[in-house]
């Protein structure tokens, strides 16, 4: 892939503000980005999103919401609280869809944890079609389903799609998370086959990593799943940018103009 076939995921790029990605990645030429709810924390989105038009990267998606499981109801509203609060702020950057972590809480199992997930999109959905802002449905590795994702595969997302069965609720396949299944050719098709997949992200996963959740490699890194998994994406009809989201204290302390130069050549071969 050149680069103007990839968007950056501003927090790849953590030490940099949102004026720096903006104006950094356009440079390289990259096609895209997607925003990080923190990477414009406090600042003037409809700054942002002029910023953002004119610098002629195309805006991919506002990463992230989603969170919606808790023990009691309370906890659960301020859930959909915090989403209606991120389809605004998504609204404002005029960017087209939200990335969705979707929750799990201790103590709880994976039945609870999916009616709640389940409830919780279904009680956003009236604000996203009023926005028109789809919603992506991230899957994350199973060691993150205790406390932070239960929907731990490519098939509790296409479930959890059909539970929906909505045309704004989609898939975000991001490679870090998914490379381990064994049926993954047949879910990626079976969700582009429903016109749900909308997005998808490259990483690597290093089974050495010395954190869960900042040593992601760059693509080829790790179990160099990204090529195998461009592939399958690729044939099932997926047309969009690939996203490159990589959360490295390694890469955050190297200068990031150089961080830049290595994504561009991992991901040539994709």
């Amino acid at each position: 892939m050149t680069p103007d076939q990839l968007a950056i995921h501003t927090f790849t790029n953590k030490p940099w503000s949102i004026d720096e990605c903006v104006e950094h990645y356009s440079r390289r030429g990259f096609g895209g980005l997607s925003v990080w709810r923190e990477t414009v924390a406090g600042e003037d989105l409809g700054r942002v999103r002029r910023k953002i038009a004119d610098s002629g990267l195309r805006g991919v998606s506002y990463v992230r919401g989603g969170f919606f499981t808790g023990l009691d109801a309370g906890a659960r509203q301020r859930g959909i609280d915090d989403n209606l609060a991120v389809i605004r702020e998504c609204e404002a950057l005029g960017l087209p869809m939200i990335v969705l972590v979707s929750g799990a809480t201790v103590g709880q199992g994976p039945v609870e944890n999916f009616e709640q997930i389940a409830e919780g999109i279904a009680a956003i959905l009236p604000a996203a079609e009023a926005a028109g802002i789809k919603l992506a449905i991230e899957p994350l590795h199973p060691m993150y389903a205790g406390d932070r994702c239960a929907v731990a595969s490519m098939r509790d997302a296409n479930w959890l799609c059909d539970q929906l069965d909505h045309p704004l609720v989609g898939v975000a396949a991001d490679v870090f998370h998914i490379w381990w299944e064994r049926d993954l050719e047949q879910q990626i098709q079976t969700c582009a086959d429903k016109g749900r997949l909308f997005a998808f992200h490259v990483c690597e996963f290093k089974p050495d990593f010395d954190h869960v959740l900042l040593d992601r490699g760059l693509p080829g890194e790790g179990v160099n799943a990204s090529a195998r998994i461009a592939k399958m994406v690729k044939a099932a009809g997926f047309n969009g940018l690939t996203e490159v989201e990589i959360f490295s204290r390694k890469y955050w302390a190297e200068n990031q103009h150089v961080f830049l130069d290595k994504i561009a050549a991992s991901c040539a071969d994709l």
